[in-house]
């Protein structure tokens, strides 16, 4: 029972890594020769199986075996459904938006580059910056996450894990870039599943639940917690998708709008089932005495599946060692593929030679596994990246309707500040002084707090963007209306500044924003870029 011995452990990590490694890199070598677009994408490739499986590798990662049962102890099976919904339906905007984006922006493969062409290069560089932030601090987590979990389950030092799965992920990625990462990740999402389903059985055949515990545990019942993650979960992980690169690439990756609509709803259906098994953990180690402990050995929340699992036989241990192995190589890897495509399309323009790109892919490894190996604290930071990307999606995609033609990059740039702004503003009125209002702003008490302040932080980021989107609306327009009384010149503000035969938007006099040095045949760059002003 419990944890399997020190070098069976260690064997079992190794040979999990040693296999990714071997077929990894034997079919990078493949791609080795191919040309720097499909490197990066592979635009209108893949059907919806594959898809449903890369959605699947890509959404998870070897974290959620603490956040989730974590969220199980402390709003129960409210909170388990709560939270295994929020991340899982959010994909389907993908399905919903990535059509429209793609005829939108058909020479793109990111949600950057759609922004640069509806909304000017300023506001193209604000996104692409919070993207790339957002995808270092995922990898951070990942490799602290991986390195955590092998410590609890098998003992082993959790360092020389991180470097080894970083080692192994750069080198097939650096070869095989997009490709390669989406080849694994069909790979890595079958076993995933079956693996999953393996655990889900042992736990259910060898765990013991004392019944007497589940009422008075309190998890059935509904919780002020678990009603205020109804709305907080929805709104954070929804907009922070728009921040994952890895994401809009599986997007633009699909054959048919069909297949991409087949692929998502798959991917849904799998990640809820994985991550309700998951959270549900939280629940069974609740109700078999395992959590929380004894007072002289204290079980935190977030181990509670680790405690579960030192109950059971060691076979089981070992199937969750490789769960987790493949479930971290599978995120990891996306998201290095990701960082790297968006930043040779966002920041040069895809003029770099691909050996640079591989070389960048070596390079952002050091500070990853640098800040990695103190990673706990790092965590916090995931929660500012869901502030800002509440503050910032909402008034980013009010220019994908052809109504609002009229809204331009001023907004988006000045309404995401202004809904961060927002939630600072809140927090020193809620709590009654600015050192409390400011940290609000890094959610310094995490969500699970008894007040509404991650509440209200919440509410104030996307009302607090919209509003002050409207009002650098109405200044910008009222600052060109002076400007052009003065110059006794037409009022074009408001013009619809599309091409004819095209949707692209440019200024329909001048033709300023157009982007002479692209081509359509250049992977990435769209044809044209909008205004910002």
């Amino acid at each position: 029972m419990g944890q399997p011995s020190f070098a069976a452990s260690n064997a079992l990590v190794y040979v999990t890594y040693g296999v990714f490694l071997i077929v990894g890199t034997g079919v990078a070598w493949k791609f080795r020769n191919q040309s720097k677009g499909e490197f990066l994408a592979g635009n209108r490739t893949q059907t919806a199986l594959p898809l449903a499986l890369n959605f699947i590798a890509s959404a998870l990662g070897s974290g959620i075996l603490f956040a989730y049962p974590q969220l199980g102890t402390l709003a129960g099976v409210q909170g388990v459904v709560v939270y295994a919904l929020s991340s899982a339906l959010p994909l389907l905007i993908f399905a919903a938006l990535g059509p429209i984006i793609r005829r939108k922006c058909p020479q793109g493969f990111v949600l950057t580059e759609w922004t640069r062409q509806r909304y000017g290069t300023f506001a193209a560089l604000y996104l692409s910056f919070m993207t790339l932030v957002t995808l270092f601090l995922y990898m951070v987590s990942e490799l602290s996450a991986i390195g955590q979990v092998v410590n609890l389950l098998t003992g082993i030092d959790g360092l020389p894990v991180l470097i080894v799965e970083c080692i192994i992920t750069t080198i097939y990625t650096s070869l095989g870039g997009f490709k390669i990462s989406f080849f694994t990740d069909n790979i890595q999402g079958a076993m995933v599943m079956g693996l999953i389903l393996i655990a889900t059985i042992a736990i259910g055949v060898e765990t013991k639940i004392d019944t007497s515990l589940i009422e008075s545990s309190g998890l059935t019942k509904a919780s002020l917690l678990g009603w205020q993650l109804l709305y907080i979960l929805p709104v954070a992980i929804l907009t922070n998708d728009f921040f994952l690169s890895h994401f809009w690439l599986r997007t633009f990756a699909s054959k048919t709008d069909r297949d991409l609509w087949l692929g998502i709803s798959g991917a849904v259906v799998g990640v809820l089932i994985i991550v309700t098994l998951v959270g549900s953990t939280g629940l069974i180690a609740a109700w078999a005495g395992i959590w929380p402990g004894t007072p002289e050995e204290p079980v935190d929340g977030s181990v509670a599946f680790f405690a579960l699992l030192m109950q059971l036989p060691n076979w089981v241990v070992g199937f969750v060692v490789v769960m987790s192995v493949t479930l971290s190589t599978a995120a990891f890897d996306s998201f290095q593929s990701a960082m790297v495509t968006s930043a040779s399309n966002d920041l040069f323009r895809n003029r770099l030679n691909i050996w640079w790109i591989r070389g960048g892919v070596v390079l952002v490894m050091i500070p990853v596994v640098v800040i990695a190996i103190r990673a706990p604290s790092i965590l916090q930071i995931y929660l500012i990246s869901d502030l800002v990307s509440a503050a910032t999606i909402p008034v980013l995609v009010i220019g994908l309707s052809d109504r609002c033609y009229w809204w331009r990059g001023f907004e988006v740039v000045i309404g995401g500040l202004g809904g961060i702004l927002t939630v600072f503003i809140f927090g020193t009125i809620y709590y009654g002084d600015a050192q409390s209002g400011a940290e609000l702003l890094i959610l310094q008490q995490g969500l699970y707090t008894s007040d509404w302040g991650a509440f209200g932080a919440f509410v104030a980021a996307p009302v607090g963007g919209v509003l002050w989107g409207f009002g650098a609306l109405g200044l910008r327009l009222a600052v060109q209306y002076i400007r052009a009384k003065a110059k006794g010149e037409r009022f074009s503000g408001l013009d619809r500044p599309y091409v004819a035969g095209g949707p692209q938007l440019v200024d329909p006099e001048s033709g300023a924003g157009e982007d002479t040095e692209s081509s359509s045949d250049t992977p990435g760059i769209a044809k044209t870029t909008g205004k910002f002003f």
